[in-house]
């Protein structure tokens, strides 16, 4: 898969595309479903499949005051992105030039004369142009005065017609600790990277070292507690390409028990592995299930005993969830 970081930088006989255009925030059932109807078209137009989206959610610049957490980060949408196959994907700066092009220009600039697209695909609540006043509608007129077709793709919904599949209900599962919910949601285990940064080197001290993640990770950190999940070293393939899989407990919080960490840490326990030095390395955790929540005990021993009942609980879940590689 080819990554674009400008329409400048698409040659000029890349096309005729396919093009499919959101924040895909999480690269979730709902925007997965665009894309498979993209693929499908892009097979009977004998066109590329390209995947345009951003570097920030818009409202970053538009409306801090109401910008979500992103689920994801950019690097993280990029692979999940290449794992649906599609050919490339050009990720737009959205920055002030950006935001003050008339949804004509965004269309002629991006679709016409970068991509040269023959058909564009989007959702009913697809957005774009100076102040959000273009609209797939619009879009679709302005598509039929320059030789490309538009398709809008519904929702996917619950199956009784219910709640459309959204970032917002994944973050909001996610803030909740549903991770198991979330996963359903996603079609995946969803996942923060991150490098693995000196700690306290308390785990260690109690026979249970972990791998701390830099406070800088990409991705959304679930709810406080204790996850049964996947610690992936990533050292060997620029944070883009799945490497070595190991079975982890997950502890997410701020160290209740000693109540010497100011801010909430994500540190994953590598199962039966006590000399494994990942200190620099870039890893992904992937969330599997929720074991508890997070909270204080009275001592050492009490501490040290629940993390050997997480550890059994962790082993007994993983042993049930063997994800492809």
């Amino acid at each position: 898969m080819i990554v674009f970081r400008d329409p400048a930088e698409v040659p000029s006989d890349f096309g005729p595309c396919v093009v499919v255009i959101g924040k895909f925030d999480g690269v979730h059932s709902g925007h997965r479903a665009v894309i498979d109807r993209a693929q499908v078209e892009a097979v009977s137009l004998g066109a590329k499949v390209v995947a345009v989206t951003f570097d920030r959610n818009p409202l970053a610049l538009l409306a801090p005051d109401k910008c979500p957490e992103s689920l994801i980060g950019v690097h993280q949408k990029v692979r999940l992105l290449s794992d649906t196959g599609v050919d490339a994907v050009l990720v737009l700066r959205f920055d002030e030039h950006l935001a003050s092009l008339t949804a004509e220009e965004f269309a002629r600039a991006v679709l016409m004369d970068a991509l040269a697209a023959r058909a564009v695909l989007v959702g009913s609540d697809f957005r774009f142009g100076r102040g959000g006043a273009g609209t797939a509608d619009t879009l679709r007129s302005f598509g039929r005065a320059h030789g490309f077709d538009v398709d809008i793709v519904d929702d996917v919904r619950a199956a009784d017609g219910g709640r459309r599949v959204s970032s917002t209900w994944i973050r909001e599962l996610l803030s909740a600790g549903h991770v198991g919910d979330a996963r359903k949601l996603l079609g995946r285990d969803h996942a923060v990277v991150g490098e693995v940064v000196h700690g306290l080197k308390r785990g260690r001290e109690i026979g249970y070292p972990t791998a701390n993640l830099s406070h800088d990770l990409e991705g959304f950190v679930p709810a406080d507690g204790v996850y049964a999940g996947w610690l992936v070293d990533e050292a060997d393939a620029g944070g883009l390409r799945p490497g070595t899989r190991y079975p982890a407990a997950i502890s997410i919080g701020t160290n209740p028990t000693f109540d010497d960490v100011s801010a909430r840490q994500v540190e994953a326990y590598v199962l039966d592995e006590t000399d494994l030095d990942l200190y620099g390395h870039h890893v992904e955790v992937r969330f599997v299930e929720r074991i508890r929540g997070m909270g204080a005990f009275a001592g050492v021993d009490a501490l040290v005993a629940q993390i050997a009942d997480d550890v059994e609980r962790t082993r007994e879940v993983l042993g049930r969830d063997q994800p492809p590689d």
